[in-house]
């Protein structure tokens, strides 16, 4: 555990974006992982990784109202069992037949979310270990005066408040990247690597540390985690760990 501080004066900037991500769980083929210690407990509040999804199959949309939705988080159960549930609320303004037919797939299907805070993190409604509840209301307005809307209604059980994922958004128009991840590089043997080659980097770093690029890049992917998806911090801690691996790796060839 780490002693929770805050800086006076420091803004914490509340709501959430105006775009929010859903997919169906039938079509991740790999989750990312929460990080354990030997008792089971959460060590972070972080996916670790990237969600891998099915051939062909990417993350889906909804634009919704921000000052109308929100993300909500309570604890539930008894002790030593407790969880979490999250609770998501998202009002699209339409009532056509798109709208429509999402209400009929979510209704019945396991979904999960990626939900955008204003602070530019994306937050996980939806967890591999338990089944997700999604409900849709939809009004069709009332007068000259009143107001359409879909309303997407989320109940998500998790081990912790909607967790934070820093990993690839492989969606319909391209793949998504954290803001900071997009400048992030990292000088190795002469050679400046971005995210854009970062396999290669592991790749060559494995060729030097006898380990493998798998066993790489998942020690990296722990390291951003850690950082709360600082990359700069990230690729620092990184290059120190690369500089161990390989003095061990030289003692030990």
């Amino acid at each position: 555990m780490k002693s929770l501080a805050w800086c006076q004066g420091t803004p914490e900037l509340p709501g959430i974006k105006r775009r929010i991500y859903y997919i169906g769980k039938d079509q991740i083929v790999k989750w990312p992982t929460l990080a354990h210690d030997n008792r089971g407990r959460l060590t972070t509040a972080a996916y670790v990784g990237n969600f891998v999804l099915a051939a062909d199959a990417t993350w889906k949309y909804i634009d919704i109202l921000p000052d109308k939705s929100q993300l909500t988080s309570e604890a539930q159960g008894e002790y030593p069992s407790m969880t979490q549930l999250n609770k998501l609320t998202a009002v699209h303004p339409g009532v056509g037949v798109d709208a429509s037919a999402l209400a009929a797939y979510v209704n019945n299907n396991d979904c999960v979310y990626l939900v955008e805070t204003v602070p530019g993190k994306f937050r996980v409604v939806g967890s591999d270990a338990w089944l997700v509840k999604s409900t849709v209301a939809q009004d069709l307005g009332q007068g000259p005066t009143g107001t359409t809307s879909t309303t997407l209604s989320v109940e998500a059980t998790d081990e912790c408040p909607a967790p934070f994922y820093y990993g690839k958004i492989e969606t319909e128009d391209g793949s998504i990247q954290p803001e900071q991840a997009s400048t992030a590089a990292i000088e190795y043997n002469g050679t400046v690597y971005t995210t854009d080659n970062f396999d290669d980097l592991f790749i060559a770093v494995a060729e030097d540390t006898n380990k493998t690029p798998a066993e790489v890049e998942a020690v990296y992917e722990q390291i951003v985690a850690a950082n709360a998806g600082d990359y700069t911090m990230a690729a620092d801690e990184f290059t120190e760990r690369i500089a161990d691996w390989k003095q061990a790796a030289a003692a030990n060839p």
